[in-house]
């Protein structure tokens, strides 16, 4: 016990009854396990047989092993250290029978579940656009993780059609899976209950091993695993579990807060110990963390504190762009290093994977190696590859490897076998294998493909006629997209991978747009080139140290983990906290953010740096965002701001109210005032290393016309979204012109020239 302090050692020595221990951050939580086992074992006797640890991972679960070993010594392999999965699979090695399983079961991952699911759809006559397979895994899996069998499900989702149908694929899936002696991961867990709840024996055997139980990141678990500890915990009640509240951030995952927050209405004998003091952060760093979460209703009522000194204040910055804000963390990072400071004590953290994008590239630019944690770079992920690959075609059809990643893509029905004779015939004959699709009817055996073939090459032959016709590249990604239905498969897919997906493409349409507003003559050709040195180069090493990389990653993945310097990026509203979360009527939806928040700012050991954009492009449009509530929310004289004020005042941060100083839209970011276009010119000034140079000329300042933007009546023109029109007006407005065009396709529109994403033809 030598080490820990007065709660920790209070943690460690209550062993009778139901215990909860509130652990906030970087307090020592596993610490506190470990050391609570060993006295188990040394002060009191407990045979380690009759000691179970529960845990999410296998990687925490090895660490607490390890630990275990190291304290206890001879008889810690008797100790079940566990994650809820492998320990039901034990249970179940063993008693499966029972409930009419055999010993010998499989283990369905993902992909397996995608073979049977798909089988099933096919039996019962479902459209696998309209029930994609992906999304009745997520369905079926949501229904287990609420204890729900086919029949619960039917008669919960009664007057839901679609819902219906559902349940009915789960009942023939389950069907399938028993034939085929297999569980996926959700069953491993649901028959385990069921096993339980069916065969008392069965249940007592447990009961009377595990005298003793810790669940660790008790906030993580959901409604079946809730069930599973109580029941096994039931006879000697002797159950503790460990977690924060403040930390609750996997509900998509299925994860219910209310577990931890009503731990004491469950055992209402529970002794509660909160670990409050801190030994990673520095005072401003947990105190800003501390005035956040303090405006959360649901959660328990604690406040970190650390003996260290206060350290730097946190520091917020507010970039003209999402482009400057990249340029600025990188910049900041460069800073570091020339400090001294090795690249891996810094993580970049963000709200959405889409945000990696424009980082990685500035990162690339400055030549500053990085990872992304938990994930790929941008340029690596599926939907980007493949979309990527269609525009390759578009402008080499004789690029064969992006032909063969994509002509399946999204599915059309022709399958890997007609690839491959589709492909031999175009060897055969010393053709490129586009060129044999648009022979398919002379490929012998294709009779079949064809029709689905010639749709195919229809579409690409309608996308390279747009580049025929000078079309932006970003309004042929448009047009790729809608007649490819790519996104439209992703929508009727549903989930949270999904979504994701669709966030990436939206991400790479802002990258071709920013691409189109620098260029001078935007095509296919220069944007993938630009693509492709961005995606393929080497990061060079830190030349100190060659392993040292700057961390990317989201916040939920930063989730455990701590580094002395952090960047937390986008905290404007509508993107940290999302704008799900802010128009949802879940009142804990918003409360969620904030404890993602929370988790964000206390992964910095040393030095935080917070940032925003006034303006973020997002698809393609820019958008104006407030800066997020959650900066308001964090105590002026905890913060350091770059000529913004944001912060509560001394006084307001006691009554938990916000005082906004007055100042300029530039400034402030206190909502955007309403200023028309040319106010709006003379107020936000382009300089020349602006991510959003007005037209396709040379950039420059507002004030300074090229004659790219002097525009004369009759002047024939074309707008990225407008297409092709006659300037019929042009009026002077300052240093610009308000210009009056009549499209071809949308009529009469009044734009200045300068803000006007267009160019004379």
């Amino acid at each position: 016990m030598k080490g820990l302090n007065d709660k920790q050692l209070e943690a460690c020595c209550h062993t009778d009854g139901p215990l909860l221990i509130l652990a906030g951050a970087g307090s020592g939580k596993t610490r506190v396990i470990t050391h609570r086992i060993a006295y188990l074992i040394d002060e009191l006797s407990v045979n380690p047989y009759n000691i179970l640890a529960i845990t999410f991972t296998n990687k925490a679960a090895k660490e607490m092993r390890e630990r275990v070993d190291g304290l206890v010594g001879f008889g810690s392999e008797s100790i079940w250290v566990s994650t809820f999965h492998s320990m039901c699979v034990r249970i179940l090695r063993k008693h499966i029978d029972k409930i009419g399983g055999t010993k010998d079961f499989t283990i369905y991952d993902t992909d397996e579940q995608k073979v049977v699911i798909k089988e099933v759809l096919k039996y019962l006559t479902l459209d696998p656009k309209l029930y994609p397979e992906r999304a009745m895994i997520s369905a079926i899996s949501k229904a287990k993780e609420e204890y729900m069998s086919p029949d619960d499900y039917e008669k919960a989702h009664a007057t839901s059609f679609r819902d219906q149908q559902i349940a009915k694929v789960y009942r023939e899936y389950q069907k399938r899976l028993k034939r085929n002696n297999a569980l996926d991961f959700d069953d491993l867990i649901y028959q385990t209950i069921f096993l339980f709840e069916t065969n008392p024996d069965a249940l007592a055997e447990y009961q009377e091993r595990f005298k003793y139980i810790m669940v660790d990141e008790y906030q993580d678990t959901n409604h079946t695993q809730f069930i599973l500890v109580k029941m096994l915990a039931a006879k000697y009640r002797n159950l503790c579990v460990v977690g924060d509240d403040d930390q609750s951030i996997y509900k998509f995952r299925g994860a219910n807060i209310y577990n931890i927050l009503n731990f004491e209405s469950e055992y209402p004998d529970a002794k509660v110990v909160k670990l409050e003091q801190n030994y990673r952060s520095t005072a401003n760093i947990l105190n800003s963390a501390n005035a956040v979460i303090a405006n959360n209703e649901g959660r328990k009522d604690k406040t970190l504190w650390t003996e260290q000194e206060d350290g730097d204040k946190v520091k917020f910055i507010k970039y003209d762009s999402d482009i400057e804000e990249a340029r600025g963390i990188a910049s900041n990072i460069r800073g570091l290093r020339s400090q001294g400071i090795t690249l891996d004590n810094v993580a970049i953290l963000y709200r959405t994977n889409a945000q990696s994008r424009s980082l990685e590239e500035q990162l690339i630019y400055e030549n500053l190696p990085y990872k992304v944690f938990g994930g790929q770079n941008f340029y690596a992920r599926k939907e980007i590859k493949d979309l990527i690959c269609y525009l390759k075609i578009l402008v080499n059809p004789s690029d064969d490897n992006s032909l063969k990643r994509i002509i399946n893509v999204p599915k059309r029905g022709i399958g890997d076998t007609s690839v491959g004779k589709m492909s031999d015939f175009a060897l055969g004959n010393d053709m490129s294998l586009y060129d044999a699709l648009l022979d398919i009817e002379e490929i012998p055996g294709m009779s079949r493909n064809v029709e689905k073939v010639n749709k195919f090459t229809d579409i690409i032959e309608g996308l390279k006629a747009m580049i025929a016709e000078e079309a932006f590249p970003s309004e042929i990604f448009d047009e790729l997209l809608e007649k490819t239905g790519y996104v439209e498969e992703l929508n009727a897919e549903g989930t949270d991978e999904a979504r994701a997906r669709i966030e990436n493409i939206n991400e790479l349409k802002t990258k071709i747009v920013n691409y189109e507003e620098n260029a001078e003559h935007p095509n296919l050709t220069d944007l993938l080139e630009e693509v492709a040195l961005v995606a393929d180069v080497d990061s060079e090493e830190d030349e100190e140290n060659p392993a040292a990389k700057i961390t990317l990653m989201t916040l939920h993945s930063s989730k455990g983990l701590e580094f002395p310097y952090v960047f937390i990026a986008g905290m404007e509203d509508g993107l940290f906290p999302s704008h799900m979360s802010l128009e949802s009527d879940d009142p804990d939806a918003l409360e969620e953010e904030r404890r993602l928040c929370y988790v964000g700012i206390t992964r910095a050991m040393k030095r935080l740096y917070l940032t925003a954009a006034s303006r973020r492009m997002v698809n393609g449009t820019t958008n104006y965002n407030d800066i997020s509530r959650f900066i308001k929310e964090i105590p002026r004289h905890y913060i350091e701001t770059e000529g913004i004020f944001v912060g509560k005042s001394e006084d307001a941060a006691t009554s938990g109210k916000t005082i906004p100083k007055m100042g300029s839209f530039s400034n402030i970011g206190y909502g955007r005032p309403k200023l028309n276009q040319s106010d709006y010119a003379k107020s936000n000034p382009y300089t020349k290393n602006s991510s959003a140079n007005p037209g396709f000329g040379k950039a420059f300042p507002m004030g300074e016309l090229s004659s790219a933007s002097n525009y004369e009546v009759g002047d024939t023109v074309k707008h990225l979204k407008f297409g092709k029109g006659t300037v019929t007006a042009v009026v002077p407005a300052g240093s610009d012109q308000e210009i009056t065009v009549d499209f071809e396709r949308v009529g009469e529109k009044k734009m200045f020239a300068s803000l006007v994403k267009m160019k004379k033809l």
